[in-house]
């Protein structure tokens, strides 16, 4: 048997590192099956760009080491004000 606690972070970063780590038979007696959506995406933005621009972004990305979602999310926390980003 494991001594590992399942995580109860909401980083999806987080928990894709635990569960590289770990198999989810090490907590049959722990986890239920749900059907219920986990991860609310409601209030996701699409956002159209060029292929040119969204080559752009890519690049950048890559040249930083984060995904594009993350870099163009980046912009977004600094152009927010600080009270609405959650942070």
């Amino acid at each position: 048997m494991t001594d590992a606690k399942l995580p109860t972070t909401d980083s999806i970063q987080e928990l894709a590192a635990f569960w590289d780590a770990h198999d989810t038979t090490e907590f049959d007696d722990e986890l239920v099956e749900s059907e219920a959506p986990v991860f609310d995406r409601a209030g996701a933005i699409q956002v159209p760009l060029a292929s040119g621009e969204a080559g752009a972004v890519e690049k950048m990305a890559k040249a930083q080491g984060v995904s594009r979602e993350e870099l163009v999310r980046g912009w977004v926390f600094q152009n927010l004000p600080p009270q609405t980003t959650g942070r």
